[in-house]
């Protein structure tokens, strides 16, 4: 890929500049051409920075908005609309293909379809398209986990609204309840969202009421009372190489990496879990980031798996914690010509050589009117506190929050001890960063 010479760049390109760029200090790390050539598939400054100080060849294939910065910033770009659906949609696979690109890595949730159908392509192997609609579509992922002998909790889609009001009152009834006895909640998610988006817990039929009508089809779940937790793990041949188990404080709100040893005592079923799924869904390489609940008896329920990596910054939390790029190692294990040897030797030795725990909250306003940014004390002034991409409100009424919402940015910290940690982050629900 041409990258364009700094005097044919306008000015106005030019102002995206970044100088703490390796490709623009001259300081990137050579490339070595007997190794794979990536391609980062969506937009991830951190991505990119990560792949510079990698040896791999890569390309950042984004939407048009992305091209002025990659200019400016000698980032080898490929242009492509990730919403655009048609009979064109396998031309980005020959471009890629033409450029001599042995692999794509999805960035966020949107591009794991295209990485299925890119890969299909590059590595002759179709099956893996519709292996990622299995990741994208959260019923059909629930079925194949259930073929594969995975346990799940009881789940229908819904076309409508009255098939949330249906499943709502089977569940109940399933559950023996009393006239007069509270209902049992049932969540309803997207079918192909990331995360938290769409993703709302009905509590009362009442509730089914709010469900816009844009956001049919989903998914319905029953409620598992339970320890919920994400896992991280990079696969290679079909096997694991690293595990980071990602303790969540509160659900959409907070997480730390590594776990305490509370969780990370589950260790040994939670591997032979992500160990099941792998071979259910026939991952051979590639990164996967799946969430399950451990319910008071101890028995495991898979709650849905993703092919990309975690929001919440989690990557950037384990590289704090380990020291170790989560970017390039999921370019390590992507490229069909790493080696077994290199890939062993990049991973640490999981919880006893992290250097300490690294975790975020994230920050909802807690008013419904706000004017200004203001940093708590008890936030800043805690030894643990370490930075924040919080911003000043752009205006003043705080927009209702539907569903689990979406957090205004992310404070992180650092420490050394696991319980501090938890209690630091849930200690940071009770206050107000925007007043």
């Amino acid at each position: 890929m041409v990258i364009t010479p700094e005097s044919k760049l306008s000015q106005e390109v030019l102002s995206w500049r970044d100088i703490s760029m390796d490709s623009v200090q001259g300081t990137e790390t050579p490339k070595d051409p007997a190794k794979g050539y990536i391609a980062l598939l969506g937009w991830s400054i951190n991505a990119i920075k990560a792949a510079q100080k990698f040896d791999r060849r890569y390309i950042v294939v984004a939407p048009d908005w992305a091209a002025d910065f990659c200019a400016a910033n000698n980032i080898p770009f490929m242009a492509w609309d990730f919403e655009r659906l048609n009979d064109r949609s396998l031309e980005i696979a020959e471009k890629l293909k033409a450029e001599g690109v042995d692999v794509a890595v999805p960035l966020y949730e949107e591009t794991v379809e295209w990485s299925g159908a890119i890969n299909s392509v590059l590595l002759n192997n179709p099956r893996m398209f519709g292996q990622s609609i299995l990741f994208r579509d959260k019923a059909l992922m629930k079925r194949r986990a259930q073929l594969g002998g995975i346990r799940v909790g009881i789940f229908e889609e819904a076309y409508e609204k009255e098939d949330v009001i249906r499943f709502m009152k089977r569940v109940n009834q399933t559950l023996v309840k009393l006239d007069g006895d509270p209902d049992d909640p049932i969540h309803v998610k997207a079918f192909d969202k990331a995360g938290c988006l769409g993703h709302r817990m009905v509590r009362k039929l009442e509730d089914i009421d709010s469900i816009p009508d844009d956001e049919y089809p989903l998914l319905m779940e029953s409620h598992l009372d339970g320890w919920e937790f994400a896992v991280e793990a990079w696969v290679y041949d079909g096997k694991i190489k690293f595990l980071n188990i990602s303790e969540y404080v509160t659900l959409g709100y907070s997480v730390f990496v590594p776990a305490t040893k509370e969780l990370e005592s589950w260790r040994e079923a939670i591997t032979k879990q992500v160990e099941l799924l792998i071979k259910t869904f026939d991952i051979q390489f590639g990164q996967i980031h799946p969430e399950y609940f451990v319910t008071s008896d101890g028995t495991m329920y898979f709650g849905e798996v993703a092919y990309r990596p975690p929001g919440f910054k989690a990557f950037e939390l384990i590289e704090r914690a380990y020291g170790f790029s989560a970017y390039q190692a999921s370019m390590l294990v992507f490229d069909p010509k790493s080696t077994k040897e290199e890939v062993d030797a990049f991973f640490p030795r999981e919880v006893v050589d992290a250097k300490g725990y690294a975790g975020c909250f994230g920050v909802y306003p807690r008013r419904r009117v706000v004017s200004k940014l203001e940093m708590p004390k008890a936030c800043i002034e805690h030894p643990y506190f370490e930075s924040h991409e919080l911003a000043p409100p752009a205006e003043e009424t705080v927009p209702d929050r539907y569903a689990f919402g979406t957090h205004w940015g992310l404070v992180f910290f650092f420490g050394d001890d696991p319980i501090k940690m938890r209690d630091l982050l849930k200690s940071m629900e009770e206050l107000d960063f925007y007043i």
